[in-house]
């Protein structure tokens, strides 16, 4: 399958969007090995995360192709002191891995961040050490190894090691 970049796009979710989620944040297991919420199991489950998650969210954004939810990117800012930074997530439909269209998503989410957020000088990404592919996105759109954090997060039932990574708003972006 040959996927045009230039079509990516990234747009806040609609109610509309459950059945494309429901394609990668439902049945499939591989695309939510390594989120933070377990695999979704019906449709009004999937209503109810867009309704009083997704839509509510500063910046929980749809990466499209065609207007097809094909995944999500999400930058959550931090507030008070440490309004400095925000954290970034993602994922994509199993389908469409392998062609450069999460580290597409996540280009232009930290350009439209620095825009939402002037206050962000600092973008970090948490990932399972395990998670090579995902690891790989990061240090493709330009962020940082910092560390091993070990036995730093639990998920799903297992305390895991984390990769803390991280994007500086004066860092370039290739």
């Amino acid at each position: 399958m040959e996927i045009n970049l230039s079509k990516i796009t990234l747009r806040p979710y609609r109610i509309s969007d459950v059945d494309d989620f429901l394609m990668y944040g439902g049945g499939n297991e591989k695309v939510t090995r390594f989120t933070r919420w377990n695999t979704f199991t019906s449709k009004q489950e999937v209503v109810s995360y867009i309704n009083d998650y997704c839509i509510p969210h500063p910046y929980c954004r749809s990466i499209c192709i065609d207007n097809r939810s094909i995944g999500f990117v999400i930058i959550m800012p931090r507030s008070g002191d440490d309004q400095c930074r925000a954290d970034v997530g993602y994922a994509l439909a199993a389908e469409y891995w392998g062609h450069g269209i999460t580290t597409r998503a996540v280009k232009m989410a930290i350009s439209g961040g620095l825009k939402e957020f002037p206050d962000v000088v600092r973008f970090q990404g948490l990932v399972e050490l395990e998670n090579k592919a995902s690891q790989r996105v990061l240090e493709k759109v330009g962020f940082l190894k910092e560390c091993v954090l070990r036995k730093y997060s639990f998920n799903k039932g297992e305390t895991r090691d984390m990769v803390m990574y991280s994007l500086l708003s004066t860092d370039f972006m290739p």
